[in-house]
């Protein structure tokens, strides 16, 4: 791109000069001998007014005594001699021969038509080289990174140990082929890497290539296919001969979900240019012409999506996990990226990997590169533990806004929002511990409430749920306990409490009314030939029946929080008041806080059996919930009888 900037400016700057030359030469200039008949010159002749006289051909240049120059022409055939009346005495005569070439007027006059030539040399050359580029369409365009410029090792990859562990086989494959041939062994074709964003799949890759010494080949999915019919396969074509000719390599096509979705889910069915390109990839992987020595990697974080035919043995025939890393697997990474940075004395690493759960790989990196940053920036000469807190903060929320101009009402029902967050969450055992509160504007946020979970969950219980529903709708129940009102800032909280008690209900089997089953095939993501909404699976019955027990989840975490609240008003205030005039409490501070106000250790949850469940009416014609409410009724009442007895 750059090279054909500076040819184009070199033709425009040629096709100006051209242009000013032109200009040049068509202007008469401005000492140019003005134009007498040869009467005059005859005239000045006998009055002894000529200096000298230049002969030009047919032209006189006549210079005068005063030094001033005029021309005439003479008669055709006529030499000087025979011009009568000339008195040539005390006159110097300078002839030139008449054979000269006058180069000035031949250039003048073939300038444009030169120029003309050369503007229709440049269109032909344009031409044929966007000629030859359109006949390059089905090149490759896949990066080639040679043997000796991969640096990237193993030990720049941290957190993922087991997907290591499988991808040193392959390392070891291209190294010493013959260990596995000489047992019969066949070393898979295919590798493909399955993550979040942001995990390491590319690293990964680019691992293997280093630690194996082999040229690494790199595209991505999205370059394969163009507007123009057949490009995709003809260019998988292309990188697999390249692939061929610098056996062993490693082919590593990154998002390969974007040509290797199923087939026949498109809108261009067999013509479609997309399944043009898969159709070709599965034919380079294991058709009838077949390389071990070429072993393909690549990445996705949509495997559900991809074609079964892409998926099975012989082409992509081994699958490698790379999932967010545990506190073990942060800690290394952290390590892995701090590495070279000046780090204060007080910086623990086991510190900032307990405060990142469920940060990736990126994100980790995204922290440390956040921190030094923020210590340049305050001209600091090593990075402290409160610049990667406040790196965290920013990479989960966004920056500060202090800027933001709040009065003083609403600084309060920030506060008494985010108290009442807080203090639920305390008094509740199952819910994530508090470890920072603050009514600083950060990102879109008025203020946040941060829990860390104690340690790396991997499975949640129905009683964590519902105390992160209470917790979530604490905020709104302060607001309204104690301003009497409710207002917009709940809208979030709202929206991921009603998600959580759907979950529960439709995905995680959490409702003892409607048993172990799931709800809806969901789709979370939009793709061609998928269903864009929600494909029910379930009767109009089960349908009110799930917003029922939605509803029932939704109740009665609120009531929870409005009881814990209640009772712990004062402290809900004086949690408000110490939030608003340091306006962030976080670690040491925030303890000492709940110390201070008396809630250093949380209550357990009394479980009420009796709680009042909102019953909806049933709508008009519907029959087939009749009989099941029916005897529902008369089950309260022995219920019910025996309490005065007790």
């Amino acid at each position: 791109m750059k090279s054909n900037w500076k040819r184009n400016s070199v033709i425009y700057i040629i096709i100006l000069l051209a242009a000013v030359l032109l200009f040049s030469f068509l202007m008469p200039s401005g000492t140019e001998p003005a134009e007498v008949p040869l009467s005059l010159v005859v005239s000045m002749s006998q009055n002894d007014e000529i200096q000298k006289i230049t002969v030009e051909g047919d032209l006189l240049i006549v210079t005068t005594v005063t030094g001033q120059e005029i021309k005439a022409f003479k008669e055709i055939n006529a030499t000087l001699s025979d011009i009568q009346g000339l008195k040539l005495d005390n006159v110097v005569v300078d002839i030139k021969g008449s054979s000269g070439i006058n180069w000035g007027s031949l250039l003048i006059n073939f300038l444009p038509f030169m120029l003309l030539i050369f503007l229709f040399f440049l269109i032909f050359r344009q031409a044929r080289g966007a000629n030859n580029q359109a006949m390059s369409f089905g090149r490759s365009r896949a990066r080639l990174f040679p043997a000796n410029r991969t640096t990237v090792t193993f030990a720049d990859v941290a957190g993922v140990e087991e997907a290591k562990q499988d991808m040193q086989e392959v390392v070891e494959f291209l190294k010493s082929r013959e260990k596995f041939t000489t047992l019969g062994a066949r070393i898979p074709k295919g590798v493909l890497l399955i993550g979040p964003p942001g995990t390491g799949k590319t690293l990964m890759a680019r691992a293997v290539a280093g630690e194996a010494d082999v040229p690494f080949f790199s595209i991505s999915g999205s370059e394969f296919v163009e507007m123009f019919v057949g490009v995709g396969a003809s260019r998988v074509r292309d990188l697999f001969d390249q692939a061929k000719r610098n056996t062993p390599c490693i082919i590593f096509i990154d998002e390969i979900d974007a040509v290797g979705r199923q087939r026949g889910t498109g809108l261009g069915g067999s013509h479609d240019e997309r399944e043009q390109t898969l159709n070709q990839i599965l034919v380079e992987m294991d058709g009838f012409d077949t390389n071990t020595s070429v072993i393909v990697i690549a990445a996705t974080n949509r495997p559900d999506i991809l074609d079964p035919a892409l998926l099975r043995p012989g082409r992509f025939d081994r699958r490698v996990m790379l999932d967010l890393p545990d506190i073990v697997g942060r800690l290394a990474i952290l390590k892995v990226h701090s590495n070279g940075k000046p780090l204060d004395k007080d910086v623990g690493l086991e510190v900032v990997a307990k405060g990142t759960v469920g940060f990736s790989g990126a994100d980790l990196a995204n922290v440390v590169n956040e921190a030094a940053i923020l210590a340049a920036r305050h001209s600091k000469k090593v990075i402290s533990l409160k610049d990667f807190e406040e790196s965290i903060d920013r990479v989960l929320a966004g920056p500060e806004r202090k800027s933001r101009k709040i009065s003083p009402k609403e600084k309060e029902m920030i506060a008494y929002h985010e108290a009442g967050h807080a203090l639920v969450a305390r008094m509740l055992p199952n819910a994530d511990p508090v470890h920072k509160i603050s009514i600083v504007a950060r990102g879109m946020a008025l203020g946040y409430t941060k829990q860390l979970p104690a340690e790396d969950r991997y499975i949640h219980t129905r009683s964590q749920f519902k105390d992160a529903l209470a917790t979530l709708f604490a905020g709104d129940v302060a607001v309204e306990l104690i301003f009497n009102e409710r207002t917009t800032g709940a809208h979030d909280d709202i929206k991921r409490a009603t998600e959580l008690a759907r979950r529960m209900v439709t995905d995680y089997g959490m409702s003892d009314k409607l048993g172990m089953r799931t709800f809806g095939n969901k789709q979370e993501m939009v793709f061609l030939g998928r269903e864009i909404s929600e494909q029910k699976d379930y009767s109009e019955r089960f349908a009110l029946e799930i917003d029922r027990e939605i509803d029932l989840l939704i109740v009665e975490g609120r009531k929870c929080a409005v009881g814990i609240l209640t009772k712990n008003k004062p402290k809900l205030k004086q949690l408000a008041t110490k939030l608003i005039n340091q306006e962030t409490l976080e670690g040491e501070g925030l303890e000492q806080v709940f110390g201070d106000i008396g809630l250093s250790k949380p209550v357990k949850r009394v479980k009420k059996t009796n709680i009042p469940v909102p019953v909806k009416p049933v709508a008009e014609g519907e029959k087939v919930l009749q009989p099941k409410k029916a005897p529902a009724k008369p089950q309260l009442v022995p219920k019910q009888t025996p309490a005065p007895s007790d």
